[in-house]
């Protein structure tokens, strides 16, 4: 297995946006739990007046698109990215206003005072961190005494791990990046927090047109083995595990929240 954390492969994967969006457009078009991910993850987040908040590999933002209405005015956000487009959409997305800024920063070397924001988010990218525990500590140094750190992450029995398995006949493996995971993601954090709760979403994919899973595929740096295949045979494979026209997908996200 191929991990894929290097900062120049994380640059690349993100560099241009249309992968990610790619990958949301499947997620909100099949997704089965209506609630949404974002949705579910902004419904267990705690933000007091006043909060300081700091959102790590913020992406696109869109987060905080229908959101911000919802943050109290004196909320102060913070949102930051290791890529710079991401950066920018991020900005271009939301707009400047008076209570949020915008910054290229990388989680290893985060460049703020100790003890300064009351939350802290990093959702879908611990993952990519070349040396995680060097990460966490810096989010446990800037993170207040009495703040929350929330993180998001997938599973190991996902989306990936099922489409390989069912392409097993063909020499592909599962190539998911297991660094940071619903699995093991707690005794990770465990060595820099001493509260961890996780939490699960339950959801799954009904897909009805196979090419939008292919290009999910594709926009996936890690999965080249699968992409080499070529679409045709991909389709062959995944139009047969359809049921009543649905191809039925596992999904396994989920949330960990921290605190000092």
């Amino acid at each position: 297995m191929t991990a894929v954390n290097q900062p120049e492969t994380v640059q690349k994967q993100y560099h241009m946006t249309d992968n990610l969006n790619t990958r949301i457009s499947v997620h909100e078009k099949y997704s089965t739990n209506k609630t949404g991910f974002s949705n579910w993850l902004f419904s267990h987040y705690d933000f007091s007046p006043d909060s300081r908040i700091l959102e790590l590999g913020c992406g696109t933002g869109e987060l905080w698109k229908p959101k911000l209405r919802l943050l109290d005015k004196n909320t102060s956000l913070t949102l930051t990215d290791f890529s710079e487009n991401m950066v920018h959409a991020a900005k271009n997305a939301l707009g400047e206003q008076n209570n949020i800024s915008y910054a290229v920063v990388n989680i290893e070397e985060i460049p703020y005072q100790n003890n300064c924001f009351d939350r802290i988010i990093a959702n879908m990218m611990l993952y990519h961190v070349p040396d995680l525990h060097k990460g966490l500590s810096e989010v446990k140094r800037v993170l207040k005494k009495d703040g929350y750190f929330y993180c998001a992450t997938y599973g190991e029995n996902g989306i990936i791990p099922f489409i390989a398995g069912l392409l097993k006949d063909y020499g592909v493996t599962d190539t998911t990046n297991k660094n940071f995971t619903l699995q093991n993601g707690g005794s990770i954090l465990g060595k820099h927090f001493s509260e961890i709760r996780r939490l699960d979403y339950e959801d799954s994919l009904a897909v009805t047109d196979i090419n939008d899973i292919l290009d999910y595929i594709c926009s996936l740096s890690n999965m080249t083995s699968i992409a080499e295949l070529g679409r045709d045979t991909l389709k062959a494979v995944l139009e047969k595990e359809m049921v009543n026209g649905i191809l039925n997908i596992p999904k396994e996200y989920g949330m960990f929240i921290c605190r000092n």
